[in-house]
């Protein structure tokens, strides 16, 4: 990313920081807020703070090594469309899916010949044909970006989407459990991290890594997990 893309990611982040206030207050479960962020943008990616135009990193390391083989994934919250499409390229049937509307349409105009089935869909509103089918369940950042008191009903959610057999990558920070946290995001304790464990799920793998920032290091996860 450029200086100047940087410039205009931290300007947009001042005004998103001031929407969000507002619509926490209105709006526990942010549904607005989100299509607001992405129409305020006005098409500037700079303006999307969780858009980085790429792959998370510790994602692409996996598909390198987890070719798709036609088996089929979906990618939770897609934003504009990057995970999705690594997904796809890694030889995945994909289908992604945000519940912003603004998102969807301006993932597909990046991607105007993905293979990608985007679609737009509600986490706690499943359609009933994604239930319990995908081989490959991707998650980044979604549970964390609602307050805690929503956690548990996001993670079962994401869940119920993979299949017996099926595989479920998370990719999340995380906080102490006991340490008080004014979000968002709101990180993800250790416990809620590990709940998948009570869903039928056994870890497989995870790499432990952090952001350093000016003023705090953010500690991340990404997890492999194993559904029976």
């Amino acid at each position: 990313m450029t200086d100047d893309f940087e410039r205009r990611r931290e300007e947009a982040k001042k005004r998103i920081d001031r929407l969000d206030s507002r619509e926490l207050e209105r709006q526990p479960d942010r549904k607005d807020f989100f299509d607001q962020v992405y129409e305020q943008a006005g098409g500037d990616a700079a303006a999307v703070p969780w858009a980085d135009l790429q792959a998370k990193k510790q994602l692409a390391d996996w598909l390198a090594d987890h070719a798709g083989a036609g088996r089929t994934a979906i990618d939770v919250a897609c934003g504009l469309g990057d995970n999705a499409e690594a997904l796809a390229a890694a030889g995945y049937r994909t289908t992604a899916f945000d519940l912003s509307r603004k998102a969807i349409d301006w993932a597909r105009q990046r991607f105007p010949d993905s293979p990608v089935d985007y679609r737009v869909a509600d986490l706690l509103e499943l359609p009933r044909g994604w239930i319990g089918v995908f081989d490959l369940v991707h998650e980044c950042y979604t549970i964390q970006s609602v307050a805690p008191s929503m956690h548990r009903a996001f993670t079962e959610a994401i869940a119920s989407l993979v299949a017996p057999g099926g595989t479920l990558l998370v990719y999340t920070r995380l906080r102490p459990v006991g340490e008080a946290v004014d979000g968002p995001p709101w990180p993800l304790t250790e416990d809620e991290a590990g709940h998948f464990a009570h869903l039928g799920f056994e870890l497989v793998n995870e790499t432990r890594f952090a952001f350093q920032r000016p003023d705090r290091t953010s500690p991340h996860v990404f997890a492999e997990w194993r559904r029976a």
